[in-house]
């Protein structure tokens, strides 16, 4: 989802064949705005990107001001442009934006993995998310520990270095095996210290579940599938109830430790195309989140597991492998009659890049999109790729989205 595999899978994928709202809100956080009905409100999001400096802190080694100075540019920035939700990216390679007993502080802030930043990043963006009027989900990285393979590089105290066994390497990368229940475990105490200590509005987890597919490389969980997968029909249906068990377990965990805040997952846009499985969308991508990612959003959404879901359309209207248009109808129809509310996210960072198709250089393209969405009730809003993006708006492609269709101060998205 961020940086290079978000970006790169986005197109390249195409490329070959192939909770409970209205609860008490719990202390220390506000409860749901009564202002405005509910049927009024919409998401007006943005993902701010911490995995590799993408969006912030801007560069390691910044001094504790100096970042929280950014971090509060970012803030100010999504409520000039009439945002109403900012999605942090707290734990993006098996680390943490705040003091965990579990994992190490991210080398993203000091540029050491472990070293204290001498502040609290998610503490601070949470309060002061909250005085702006900005609801603040906590996105989470359940999987992936580095973006490297040597587990030396790792901080010491690292788990997966004291735990070896429930690491696999793949595409260059180093990831927690799914297929282990002391791993998923794990993970969700991890995540759910995070809940337990701020006040957040959303768990937020993004299209991260079993690995992109690389060529000619094989995810190593035999051992794994040896000792667990005996009573599943194939290793593919073993993977997915893996997932499914994670995200039913991470949604009881949410509304066990903060009742009122909600759990969504932002998904690649491409459940299954239909000449794979005539449920799927009129599309031809290479990837598909059911069969490659092992992730089976389309049920997620039919069983109304998760509180919303936020499929990453990050295609323009017309693409012939995936149009915007159809898959916007195809997750409408997914969700509607739910409960599970439908946002769509929108590639900002596409809009006028170097290489993109003509339609990401018209600066309407975007906002076309939002028209479009608009004919279909189920969508709830739009969440923006990414911060960064937002704050450079080079060809004023966001500049048009709030002229267009932001007019009107930013109201809570519940």
């Amino acid at each position: 989802m961020v940086g290079m595999s978000r970006r790169a899978f986005a197109m390249a994928a195409l490329s070959t064949p192939a909770m409970a709202q209205g609860a008490a809100a719990a202390p220390g956080r506000r409860g749901p705005d009564r202002r405005w009905p509910r049927a009024a409100a919409e998401m007006r999001g943005v993902w701010l990107a911490t995995v590799s400096n993408r969006d912030w802190p801007s560069r390691t080694g910044l001094t504790a001001d100096e970042q929280r100075g950014e971090l509060i540019a970012h803030l100010d920035r999504a409520v000039r442009d009439r945002l109403n939700t900012v999605v942090l990216q707290v734990r993006p390679t098996a680390d943490a934006l705040w003091p965990s007993p579990y994992e190490p502080w991210s080398q993203y802030l000091t540029g050491t993995q472990g070293r204290n930043p001498g502040w609290d990043p998610l503490g601070t963006a949470v309060k002061e998310a909250h005085a702006r009027g900005l609801e603040l989900h906590a996105w989470f990285n359940p999987y992936r520990i580095a973006n490297h393979t040597d587990p030396t590089r790792l901080a010491a105290s690292h788990p997966a270095r004291k735990h070896p066994h429930w690491a696999v390497p793949y595409g260059g990368k180093l990831y927690y095996n799914p297929g282990l229940p002391e791993v998923r475990a794990f993970v969700q105490r991890a995540m759910l210290d995070a809940v337990a200590k701020y006040p957040v509005d959303a768990v937020h987890f993004d299209d991260y579940f079993y690995p992109y597919p690389v060529a000619g490389q094989t995810f190593d969980d035999d051992a794994a599938y040896d000792r667990y997968g005996g009573d599943f029909s194939s290793r593919a249906t073993w993977r997915r109830d893996n997932i499914d068990r994670l995200v039913k377990e991470m949604a009881a965990g949410v509304k066990r430790v903060r009742p009122g805040t909600r759990f969504g997952i932002s998904p690649f846009g491409v459940w299954r195309n239909a000449a794979t499985d005539s449920r799927g969308s009129d599309t031809r991508a290479g990837v598909q989140t059911y069969d490659d990612l092992c992730a089976d959003t389309r049920k997620w959404v039919r069983h109304h597991w998760i509180d919303y879901i936020v499929p990453q359309l990050y295609w323009h209207i017309g693409f012939a492998a995936a149009d915007y248009a159809t898959l916007v109808a195809w997750w409408a129809d997914v969700a509607k009659g739910t409960g599970t509310r439908l946002y769509i996210g929108e590639a900002l960072y596409k809009a006028g890049a170097a290489g993109q198709p003509s339609a990401w250089q018209d600066p309407v393209e975007l906002s076309r999109h939002l028209t479009l969405a608009a004919g279909h009730p189920q969508v709830r809003g739009h969440v923006f790729f990414a911060a960064k993006d937002v704050a450079a708006d080079p060809i004023g492609a966001m500049a048009r989205v709030v002229a267009d269709h932001y007019r009107e101060p930013a109201r809570p998205p519940r």
